[in-house]
C-alpha cells in the first residue's frame, strides 16, 4: 500500500507489552542510497527515560495499522550509535524533502515537498514536487516516479524528465501476522452476521 511520507510524522507508536501509545515518531530517517525509510526519530514522556532509546528501526515494526506503529515493546527503541548503519546514515543528516529537482540537461521542475511510501518495505515509491511559480497554473504538483532517478547529491535530485510515470509497486502475498493485534478494532458486523446464520442452522436442526 502506498502511503504519503507526511502521513508517519507525529503517528504513534503502540506498545504490545504497555498495551498502548508509548511514542510519536518525530522524523523518518531516510538511506539516500537506497532511498529508503531505515528508521523513525522518537519523542513522547517515555522517551526522557535514559534507559529508553529515542529511534525505532524499521525491522522492529510488527505492523503498520491506521492506529499506529506496533511494536512488542520500548525494548525496541534503540540509541542511534547502538546501530552502526544507522548512525553512518545519520551523519549524512541526509532530508529529502526541500531539495530541488532537475532533469538531466539541467532544467529545473521544481521542489519535492512530499513522497509516497510503499509500506511493505518502507522504500520511497513517488517523488511529489511543487512547480516553479510560472509552471503552477497548468501542474502545481507533479509526481516523479522512482525509477526515473538518475542521481542524488545533498542538494538535488536529478530527473531523467518531468513527464508523469505512475507504475504501482508489486503486491506481495498478504501478509499475516503471527500474534493478535490487539489494537484492531473488531468487526462487529462479522460476529452478527456468524450470529444469524447459527441461529438460522439451529433453527432448521429442530424443525
Amino acid at each position: 500500500m502506498l502511503v504519503v511520507g507526511s502521513n508517519f510524522i507525529d503517528f504513534p507508536i503502540l506498545s504490545i507489552h504497555l498495551g498502548g501509545e508509548v511514542a510519536y515518531t518525530k522524523r523518518a530517517i531516510i538511506d539516500p542510497e537506497s532511498l529508503s525509510i531505515i528508521a523513525f526519530e522518537l519523542y513522547g514522556d517515555v522517551i526522557n527515560d535514559p534507559e529508553v532509546g529515542n529511534i525505532l528501526m524499521i525491522e522492529d515494526i510488527r505492523e503498520y495499522s491506521n492506529e499506529g506503529f506496533i511494536v512488542d515493546s520500548t525494548d525496541k527503541f534503540v540509541e542511534k550509535d547502538d546501530v552502526i548503519r544507522l548512525r553512518e546514515t545519520m551523519e549524512l543528516n541526509f532530508n529529502l524533502l526541500g531539495l530541488k529537482v532537475v532533469t538531466k540537461d539541467g532544467r529545473k521542475i521544481g521542489k519535492i515537498e512530499d513522497y509516497t511510501v510503499d509500506s511493505n518495505n518502507f522504500s520511497i515509491f513517488q517523488l511529489i514536487v511543487r512547480r516553479p511559480f510560472l509552471q503552477s497554473f497548468s501542474d502545481v504538483q507533479l509526481t516523479i516516479n522512482r525509477s526515473q532517478i538518475t542521481e542524488i547529491d545533498d542538494y538535488k535530485v536529478t530527473i531523467d524528465h518531468d513527464r508523469e510515470e505512475i507504475k504501482l509497486p508489486k503486491e506481495d502475498d498478504e501478509f499475516v501476522p503471527n500474534f493478535v493485534n490487539p489494537f484492531r478494532k473488531p468487526n462487529y458486523a462479522s460476529q452478527e452476521d456468524e450470529s444469524s446464520a447459527s441461529r438460522d442452522n439451529s433453527s432448521k436442526t429442530s424443525e
